[in-house]
């Protein structure tokens, strides 16, 4: 089984950026896809971006296209989540989750493996 640990998260001004991390263990890292996935309070979780297992191919929510770009180093077992250009609505408990059978799967429960969150605010 995998386990994943995401960080990064904190409080950051509108329009500022932010980097975030999920190191894995427990599995070969480069043998799954990776997602980023967003949950703020009152909303269900929400697809924010997916990288293939060679990072080849990555997929965006549209509300993130141009502002995040996600990468991964199967050297490091660690997928990263750049933000750029931050607003409030970008507020939100960000996770990151493997195992979905292929990188353009959207829906959470198409995830069986989670990290436990890192906690994101953006200050208007």
């Amino acid at each position: 089984q995998v386990q994943l640990v995401e960080s990064g998260g904190r409080l950051v001004q509108a329009g500022g950026s932010l980097r975030l991390s999920c190191v894995a263990s427990g599995r070969t890292f480069s043998r799954d896809a990776m997602g980023w996935f967003r949950q703020s309070p009152g909303k269900e979780r929400e697809f924010a971006a997916a990288i293939s297992r060679s990072g080849g191919v990555t997929v965006y929510a549209d509300s993130v296209k141009g502002r995040f770009t996600i990468s991964r180093d199967n050297a490091k077992n660690t997928v990263y989540l750049q933000m750029n250009s931050l607003k409030s609505e970008d507020t939100a408990v960000y996770y990151c989750a493997t195992g979905a059978p292929t990188v353009y799967n959207r829906d959470p429960s198409g995830y069986p493996d989670w990290g436990q969150g890192t906690q994101v605010t953006v200050s208007s």
